[in-house]
């Protein structure tokens, strides 16, 4: 059976132009240049220190891409996007169709997430919900993924939230803004932390709350979440052990694709 969701919490951004391409390349985590037609990409916009601005799902087509987006930060990406302009023939502007996920079968005209291949499949335009976005994001949650909300922008570096691992970041493409960081993070294998999900009994920990090791150390601090599952950025030294939030044990999954075990750091 397929389920299909639309994501309202999506929003997109077309960029056209004879420029469009070499300019998205030269300052997106991902290779715009060899997107193909109809080829759908995952990747993200950093701040020049390296730090995730906006997570973007990059959809090929013609000389010019489409910027899948979080609705409520598209307004902030097209500012962004004037400002690193200047001279480059492009135009940047918002598009309307609707962005859907679904999994089960593809529909037509769906691409796979290139995420994840358990994540199924995305489409824009046309297409007939048979469920709602709550069902998606407790599918994300269910694989580990994290979505948009659970990382405030300006925040954390992309390699904390699992961009590596999601084929967010294409390390061989040369530079892109807050390359100099994320590059020099996986080189050195200097990886403290990683987004990961926990599980609990009930309803989700407060946003932000912290996660304790033995009740008194920090071994994380929760985003967001449902029932029964949240996501959480923890130190990958914090993992074994008794963990609780907010007076709650949680345990701390980890999804198959995750190298989190291999990379513990020593504490300092």
């Amino acid at each position: 059976m397929t389920e299909i969701a639309c994501l309202d919490s999506r929003a997109l951004v077309r960029v056209t132009g004879p420029d469009a391409r070499p300019f998205l390349h030269n300052i997106l985590t991902q290779d715009v240049e060899g997107l193909g037609e109809g080829e759908l990409r995952f990747g993200a916009l950093l701040s020049p220190p390296g730090r995730l601005l906006f997570d973007l799902f990059l959809w090929g087509g013609g000389e010019g891409v489409t910027l899948d987006v979080a609705a409520e930060r598209r307004d902030a990406l097209i500012q962004r996007l004037s400002m690193y302009r200047l001279r480059a023939k492009v135009e940047v502007a918002t598009d309307e169709p609707p962005v859907f996920a679904a999994w089960g079968a593809a529909p037509p005209g769906f691409v796979a997430d290139p995420r994840l291949a358990g994540l199924g499949w995305r489409g824009l335009g046309e297409a007939r919900p048979t469920t709602d976005e709550a069902a998606w994001r407790a599918r994300e949650l269910a694989h580990g993924v994290p979505g948009t909300a659970d990382s405030p922008p300006d925040k954390d570096y992309p390699i904390e939230t699992n961009f590596d691992l999601l084929n967010g970041i294409d390390f061989a493409k040369g530079c892109f803004v807050g390359q100099e960081t994320t590059s020099r993070m996986k080189r050195r294998g200097a990886i403290k932390n990683r987004m990961l999900p926990i599980s609990f009994d009930g309803p989700p920990p407060s946003f932000g709350a912290e996660v304790l090791l033995d009740g008194e150390r920090r071994a994380g601090e929760v985003r967001g979440g449902i029932e029964g599952r949240a996501m959480a950025v923890m130190r990958l030294d914090r993992l074994e052990g008794a963990l609780t939030v907010e007076g709650r044990t949680v345990t701390v999954e980890r999804p198959a694709w995750s190298d989190a075990p291999q990379i513990t750091s020593p504490s300092p």
